[in-house]
This record gives C-alpha cells, structure tokens and sequence, in this order.
C-alpha cells in the first residue's frame, strides 16, 4: 500500500494522530537510541511551527518537525520508525520538508543538527556541516546548513 503524507501546526491536528508522531518519536530517540531528552519540549507548539509525517493506514511512519527562527527556519526531530526504513520514506519526507521550507522561507537558510553518523545523509538535500562536531544526549552530532536558494 502507498503511504500519504501530512503537515499540520499541533493545534491543528487530531490528538490521535499527535499521539502516534509522539509514539514514533519516542520509540526511536528515547528507546532504540537510549537517549533521555526532553522531546515533549514546547517547540512543535510554537508560532509558525509544523509537523509533517507520512503515514498508512493510520499507522506513522515517518516524521519532522520545522521550526521558524529569528534568521532561519529549521527542521528537526526526523525520525523513521524501524518498521518503515529502508523504503526511502525518510529521505521523501525530507524533500518535502525542504520544498516547504524554501515555500516559506525562500531568503533564509534552513538549518539542522544532524547525529554525525547521517551527515552524509543530510548532505544529499543539499546541507553542509559548518562549526564543531558537538555531543547532545551523549550522541555526537553536527550542525548543519542548507544555504537560501
């Protein structure tokens, strides 16, 4: 079966679908990569803010979140649940993602914190690694730039 994909700001999403974004993300950062954060941390209700994921039959396979900043916008929080990967969902919902932001955005850059392992990854939307490599929940990360278009 073919998988749809959503945005939506959380005001506007029904609490079911939340919940199961909210379920994936956790399975993931916190379970898979053992990782104690505060995910739940005030972000995807900001102004301006929206979710994006990909779903089948009601069952979330992916999602982002992007973020508007002062001088940039960013994406964030891109998961794929275990079940999903390895069917290029992730890197779909990420040229989406991109498609959107340069839709809202098209002067700003748009930024990221990739775990260092998915630089390269990244790097195929078109995203450079600038600044020192940096640790976050004990994982290694890199900040990344996509230039404006």
């Amino acid at each position: 079966m073919t998988y749809t994909v959503r945005r939506a700001e959380v005001r506007d999403m029904d609490p079911l679908v939340l919940y199961r974004i909210l379920q994936v993300r956790n399975a993931v950062f916190v379970v898979e990569q053992v990782a104690a954060y505060d995910d739940i941390d005030g972000r995807d209700a900001e102004f301006g803010a929206e979710l994006m994921w990909a779903e089948e039959d009601g069952e979330i396979l992916a999602t982002l979140r992007i973020l508007q900043e002062t001088d940039a916008i960013r994406i964030g929080r891109v998961v794929t649940a275990a079940a999903a990967r390895g069917r290029g969902i992730g890197a779909d919902l990420m040229r989406r993602a991109v498609q959107r932001c340069v839709e809202v955005r098209p002067d700003e850059p748009i930024l990221l914190d990739a775990q260092s392992h998915l630089v390269d990854w990244y790097a195929r939307f078109g995203f450079v690694v600038e600044g020192e490599p940096f640790v976050e929940d004990e994982i290694p990360h890199r900040r990344m730039r996509r230039p404006a278009a």
